[in-house]
């Protein structure tokens, strides 16, 4: 079991970030995990710094933690030649502790360039050509390709890691299970669900699968409940609704009935390690052996010193 340390890219600066990261390798950690958004969910959270550089500023200031993106979507905002070219990159600065985690994208970051946001169904078909571009300018060599969608004409990414960086396929479905055994080299979800592991696997998946699980440290459990809810509130409105609104303040909106009552039956909260323990254990139960504890409560040092003294020594 590997567990990761999620880096809350919108609500800390990226020196913040950088530095939270040497930490959790100071922690014991074995990886960080950052989104690549445009915006923030809310307002109230009040950063969004590009992934890319502050994982590479990471690679430079660490030594033996990995790095993942959590994740990144590489067909509206960004063309895949672009994701392949970076990913191959960092792998190379990292010495091969870079994993490329990638999903569909969400309208919130995506729509930033005036191409639209296209449907579920759509947004799935685009992910697969993307993966498949990712895969043939990794092979090395000048690549074209002609899709329903996307295009590569005669590129070739120059410098590739002797190796290839995992490719970690958000699923919040079965499809995109198969997808990510099909098209990919990892699996990525957000819920201990057996289904989306045994999706992935029965279609011949054997690499590594992530999952995030929501908490909130704190000394008091109310505490902790009432940041997660005043920053994170919106993660409750379901992922229909997440990946479909366009802005903060839409999100604001959106989660305007969430109580801090509902935010501590989603996330664990307050100082008591069990069940923190207990929530990993669910996830380790359903399949995945990458688990990414994502802190959003208000001390993030107290967290990293909490997992240090009283998770990591019983995991």
């Amino acid at each position: 079991m590997r567990f990761g340390y999620k880096l809350m890219a919108e609500a800390f600066d990226p020196k913040e970030l950088i530095r939270q990261a040497v930490r959790a390798e100071e922690a014991g950690f074995d990886f960080v995990e950052i989104s690549d958004h445009y915006h923030p969910w809310l307002e109230e959270q009040g950063h969004s710094p590009f992934a890319w550089n502050v994982l590479s500023a990471i690679a430079a200031r660490t030594e033996r933690l990995g790095l993942a993106t959590g994740v990144t979507c590489p067909t509206v905002r960004y063309h895949p030649a672009i994701i392949a070219q970076a990913a191959a990159t960092l792998a190379i600065i990292s010495d091969g502790r870079f994993t490329l985690g990638i999903g569909s994208g969400e309208r919130l970051n995506e729509h930033v360039v005036g191409q639209g946001f296209p449907s579920v169904r759509v947004r799935q078909e685009m992910l697969a050509e993307a993966l498949d571009i990712i895969n043939l300018l990794w092979q090395g060599g000048y690549q074209s390709y002609q899709g329903r969608y996307l295009q590569l004409e005669d590129a070739r990414v120059f410098d590739l890691p002797e190796t290839l960086p995992v490719i970690a396929v958000a699923a919040g479905g079965r499809h995109a299970a198969e997808l990510a055994a099909t098209h990919g080299s990892g699996l990525f979800a957000t819920e201990p669900r057996r289904d989306l592991v045994d999706a992935y696997t029965g279609k011949g998946g054997s690499g590594p699968k992530y999952a995030e699980i929501p908490m909130a440290w704190a000394p008091t459990v109310e505490a902790a409940a009432q940041e997660a809810h005043r920053t994170s509130r919106w993660s409750l409105t379901g992922w229909k609704v997440m990946s479909e609104l366009p802005n903060p303040v839409n999100f604001a909106a959106a989660a305007e009935t969430v109580r801090v009552a509902d935010v501590r039956e989603k996330f664990v909260c307050g100082p008591d390690p069990q069940p923190y323990l207990d929530a990993a254990r669910t996830y380790a139960e359903a399949g995945f052996d990458h688990l990414v504890l994502q802190n959003a409560g208000p001390d993030p040092d107290g967290f990293l010193e909490f997992f240090s003294r009283e998770l990591k020594p019983r995991w």
